[in-house]
Parts: structure tokens; sequence; C-alpha cells
């Protein structure tokens, strides 16, 4: 089960810009899209989620350190606000469980048997294949 971390409102800061695509009739009075900015190293979470998210390479942090999303999918600008915020919590809890510590583990002999078998039948292959001798 991944803890759920919720962000604080006043630590987000949401602006409201005209939507990319196809205009229509309302293309130039409606700002409906969303542009949120989230501050990693100035925000209230714990330490370690911090670390995880800076270190994290999504395409949307910032070298800043600066989350910043923006949602336009909706013509609601309520709604664009609702869906920046969910996929910044999305973001947040992705990084909120710390990442499962690899156990090495060595392969079967049965697995090493069968996979030398295959590189021998396919080394007499490639073997075959070569300019008949004189």
């Amino acid at each position: 089960m991944r803890p759920h971390v919720t962000v604080s409102p006043d630590e987000v800061e949401i602006t409201a810009i005209r939507a990319q695509g196809a205009g229509g009739q309302n293309v130039n009075k409606v700002s409906n899209a969303v542009h949120l900015r989230f501050d990693i190293a100035a925000s209230s979470l714990p330490e370690e989620i911090r670390a995880r998210l800076l270190q994290l390479g999504d395409q949307r942090i910032s070298k800043d350190g600066v989350v910043i999303i923006k949602a336009q999918k909706f013509r609601s600008l309520e709604k664009n606000r609702a869906e920046a915020l969910r996929r910044l919590e999305e973001l947040i809890n992705r990084v909120a469980a710390p990442p499962k510590a690899r156990r090495a583990t060595r392969p079967t002999r049965a697995s090493v048997t069968r996979r030398l078998e295959g590189k021998a039948r396919r080394a007499s292959v490639k073997a075959g294949r070569g300019k008949v001798g004189e």
C-alpha cells in the first residue's frame, strides 16, 4: 500500500492561459488551460520524498526543481485545474513509497545449460555459413 501524500494549495501556483489547438467562436475570449507550478525545494513534503522527486527523470520537472504541469484536456477552467492537481498528486504519490531494494539472484543450473546449448547451436549454424573450403 502506497502512502497518500496531499499537497497544500498555497504551495501550488496556478495560472490560467490560453489553450492550444483549433479555435472556434470563443478562441480569443476564454483562457481555459491551466499552468501549474510547484517548487519542490520550498514545499512542505518530507525530505525523502523531495529527494526522490528531484532524482526522478521526469520531463515535467525543470532543472531548478520546479514541477510544471499544463492541463488543457477540458473546456472548463475548473476541470483543468482539478486535472492539473490530480496529476501533481499522482506524480508525488508515485515516489512516496521507497523503492524496493533489489536482491541479487543466481540463474539455475538448468537455465545456464539451456543458454549454453543455444549458444553452441547458434555457433554451429554460423560456422556452416562460411565459404566452401578447398
